[in-house]
């Protein structure tokens, strides 16, 4: 979702960086990208550490408010490509899942803001034991499809997630943002999804279980 979907990486920065301002702390850009795609407590330990004194839970509770609060007053910031790319899938009948870190209040939030039946299912962070970079969320989305993994593409944009998508066995696109996903093992590096129609990635699919 974060980053692939919806381009809300700045306002988990902007959350982060606050939280952290308040606490008398610092908060640098790098320390931003080691979050990314990271699941919520592994984040908000890394903000501990930067010296916010709370317990790692009620850190992950005050940045998924700050996160939600401001989609629901700023809409839901689709990655360009992204909404449209979803509108051809579903279109095509394609069934869809959202695997997030993030956690599944805040998911439901941007889903019921999108404009047209986005998605069958919605996994969180809080709905796995273990979080990506482990299979285990992409496995349990297939699961409660009732697919075969190996008959499921995943798109992501962290290498947190292409490595989770990757080690499920799903066929997996790395849609790169603000981070750099070229040699982590996707079947295809894309520049984004601006421009990428449903037709790519149903043809990406059948080349890769053709090899």
């Amino acid at each position: 979702m974060d980053g692939t979907l919806i381009d809300s990486e700045p306002y988990w920065i902007a959350a982060e960086t606050d939280l952290v301002a308040r606490h008398g702390g610092t908060w640098t850009a790098e320390q931003a990208h080691q979050c990314i795609g990271k699941a919520l407590p592994v984040s908000a330990a890394l903000v501990r550490d930067a010296g916010v004194d709370m317990p790692v839970d009620e850190i992950v509770d005050v940045l998924t408010a700050a996160v939600t609060d401001r989609i629901i007053t700023s809409g839901v910031p689709f990655r360009p490509g992204a909404r449209e790319l979803l509108w051809e899938l579903r279109e095509a009948g394609i069934r869809t899942a959202l695997v997030t870190m993030s956690m599944r209040r805040m998911a439901r939030t941007v889903v019921e803001r999108i404009d047209f039946p986005a998605f069958d299912l919605v996994i969180g962070g809080d709905d796995v034991d273990e979080p990506k970079p482990a299979p285990e969320p992409y496995l349990k989305a297939a699961a409660s499809l009732g697919i075969d993994i190996s008959d499921a593409v995943a798109i992501e944009d962290s290498g947190t997630g292409v490595a989770s998508a990757v080690a499920s066995g799903a066929v997996t696109i790395g849609a790169q943002n603000l981070v750099d996903l070229s040699g982590l093992g996707a079947h295809a590096v894309w520049d984004g999804l601006d421009g990428r129609t449903a037709a790519d990635v149903s043809e990406l699919f059948r080349t890769v279980r053709a090899a």
